[in-house]
């Protein structure tokens, strides 16, 4: 199953696309933070400016013009659908699971320092693999979950301290 994304740009444009589409773009990296884009025979310089991993937000600079673009992924858009909310899954130094579902992955270990957007486990919630990340940098003080274990809504996964 294709991955879904949906971006909103200057809280005004929303764009949809699968990354199948995103892997059809002629993207060159120049440096960690520069690309150069061939888009419909134009070529387009990119700057990302600033990045917030954890609200999945980034301001980008496209020949000389400053966008600030919001990222949904697959797992976003899901829980937007069902009424849900991302908000709960976060509280504190906990996180939990957004909704039901299975641990096919778990990517890291106690003890572990992770930095923000590392990927801590994969979370399989109606036939879709969705990545948890870590929402700050912090070290892994335990792991509640084991592989192919079935968690409920709002199960602690992984305490961070």
């Amino acid at each position: 199953m294709s991955k879904k994304f949906q971006t909103k740009v200057n809280d005004t444009y929303e764009f949809n696309f699968s990354e199948e589409d995103i892997l059809k773009q002629d993207v060159h990296k120049i440096s960690e933070n520069e690309f150069h884009l061939i888009l419909e025979h134009q070529s387009y310089n990119v700057e990302v400016v600033k990045r917030d991993l954890r609200n999945k937000s980034y301001v980008l600079k496209i020949n000389s013009n400053l966008y600030e673009v919001k990222i949904s992924n697959t797992l976003d858009l899901l829980i937007k659908d069902m009424g849900l909310s991302l908000g709960t899954a976060v509280k504190e130094n906990e996180i939990k699971a957004p909704m039901p579902g299975l641990i096919l992955e778990i990517n890291v270990e106690e003890g572990q320092e992770v930095k923000e957007g590392d990927a801590l486990l994969v979370l399989e919630a109606m036939k879709m693999e969705n990545t948890i990340t870590a929402t700050y940098d912090a070290t892994i003080k335990s792991i509640s979950v084991k592989n192919g274990q079935s968690v409920a809504k709002n199960e602690l996964l992984i305490e961070l301290e």
